[in-house]
């Protein structure tokens, strides 16, 4: 029940241990802070799952959260464990960077747009060379950060016990990370997906593209494969519910099974925030890990 930076120690999180690496190494992106979660009753002699997560200064400590507010992850995914409800699990929390947006943006989300709407997507992040880092992203997980997560815990490999998961544009990099690597994830969580894209237009021809690319690439139904998706009803989630509809659709005509391998919840007056993320952090975690 401690964090351990160093040889200092802090006393979060509420459950478990933080292991902290300040600054991972990349040849692909940016250096970032990576926080290990290790459970309770934590065993070097066991094996454990392994679930990735975007934005991790906003999963355990809220001195360093957004606006002070976290998804406690360790309040809802160690009481699971404990009553025997998922699998034990290390969570892995990937903080993001300045380049946050780019590195979260799926390639064909953006490649695939007409100019002209690629055009407004630079002027309204004031970016005049904006273009995804996603692959790159991705390749630091999967090439880099997840080999070192395993060579230095006793995690399960497969992509049966390895997930990944996030919100907003952490929701979109998770749905693409499935796409682009069915062979090292076997689920991932889509919070509060941003398929819009932008902060200001909700215009289906912003997801439309990303959607069809996505239907024609996740893996087929029966390989085993999880997919959770949320989205509330108020702030920007009031955006989502149309574009949500049309990957549920997808998803109905591909053959996958609502409730089965597939989940879309609608949390009725949430907002876009750490602290809804909170309060329903428990659903994917269970659909996942389950």
């Amino acid at each position: 029940m401690q964090t351990i930076i160093g040889t200092k120690k802090v006393l979060f999180p509420r459950f478990g241990t933080l292991n902290c690496i300040l600054s991972f190494p990349s040849e692909f992106a940016q250096s970032r802070r990576v926080d290990i979660w290790l459970p309770d009753n934590y065993d070097p002699r066991s094996e454990y799952a392994v679930l990735y997560m975007h934005d991790g200064q906003n999963l355990f400590n809220p001195a360093v959260g957004f606006h002070g507010m976290i998804w406690a992850v360790d309040h809802a995914l160690q009481p699971l464990i404990d009553k025997g409800e998922v699998r034990p699990t290390l969570v892995v929390g990937i903080w993001n960077t300045s380049q946050r947006y780019s590195e979260y943006l799926p390639s064909p989300a953006f490649n695939l747009l007409p100019e002209e709407y690629r055009e407004m997507m630079r002027e309204e992040h004031n970016n005049p060379g904006l273009q995804p880092l996603s692959d790159n992203y991705l390749k630091f997980i999967v090439e880099e950060l997840k080999p070192f997560v395993d060579g230095m815990f006793p995690t399960l490999t497969d992509p049966a016990n390895t997930f990944i998961m996030g919100s907003s544009m952490g929701g979109l990099i998770s749905s693409y990370a499935l796409a682009l690597y069915p062979d090292i994830f076997g689920g991932a969580g889509c919070v509060s997906t941003h398929w819009p894209l932008s902060l200001h237009v909700n215009d289906e021809a912003y997801s439309q593209p990303y959607i069809n690319w996505l239907a024609s690439r996740l893996p087929k139904p029966e390989e085993g494969h999880r997919l959770y998706f949320d989205y509330g009803t108020e702030t920007i989630d009031a955006f989502y519910e149309p574009h949500q509809l049309m990957m549920d659709e997808k998803l109905r005509e591909l053959g996958w099974q609502e409730g089965e391998n597939w989940i879309t919840f609608k949390d009725e007056g949430a907002p876009h925030s750490e602290t809804a993320w909170r309060n329903r952090v428990h659903l994917p975690l269970e659909f996942l890990l389950r």
